[in-house]
């Protein structure tokens, strides 16, 4: 079974994000859910953006750095849309990292690093026209990450919806995000 840290979206620590790091508990594996925001939780995405960036991104992507310690480093990362900051850059740059599951979003791979590496399995979820992934750029970034790397996977949902995989918002879409529930945890079964 895999080890495995999940870092929130930009509302925060969400009942959602705790039923899927749950979900992956209940298929074996042990799981690691650290609250960058302190215990604030937004009810909507303005504002929890808003008190991003406030904190600042570096001091996010700190914090997610700093949850690791006293972990093991063959970890599996798991970022939904803003939590995708730490998760892809300790992906790419903490040493025994074993994957990394990207959801709603994906950061072009040069911002935290020359080169995805090698031997680091990636999938990145997100729906087609979502004008967060979609639009800014962040689909673009996660096909040339699926072109450069060998075991890099890229699923597309149908749809426009941002934070489609948190079962607690609004924005929830209980069809995609069980397809990529199933996705994540096969996922986590072949490289665990």
């Amino acid at each position: 079974m895999a080890e495995v840290l999940v870092f929130h979206h930009g509302h925060g620590l969400t009942v959602g994000i705790r039923g899927f790091a749950e979900q992956l508990r209940r298929a074996g594996h042990t799981v690691h859910a650290p609250d960058l925001y302190e215990g604030q939780v937004f009810d909507s995405l303005e504002e929890g953006a808003a008190y991003a960036e406030s904190v600042g991104f570096d001091t996010l992507i700190a914090r997610g750095a700093a949850a690791t310690q006293g972990l093991p480093a063959e970890l599996i990362y798991v970022g939904f849309s803003l939590g995708v900051l730490p998760a892809q850059k300790l992906a790419q740059t903490r040493p025994g990292a074993k994957g990394a599951s990207l959801l709603e979003a994906c950061v072009p791979v040069p911002e935290f690093g020359a080169t995805w590496p090698r031997d680091v399995p990636v999938q990145i979820h997100g729906m087609d026209a979502d004008p967060f992934f979609a639009g800014e750029g962040d689909a673009d970034a996660a096909l040339a990450l699926v072109e450069t790397v060998a075991d890099a996977e890229l699923f597309l949902y149908p749809g426009d919806r941002h934070l489609f995989t948190d079962s607690s918002l609004p924005s929830y879409d209980e069809q995609a995000a069980t397809q990529v529930n199933h996705r994540v945890l096969d996922f986590l079964d072949r490289i665990g």
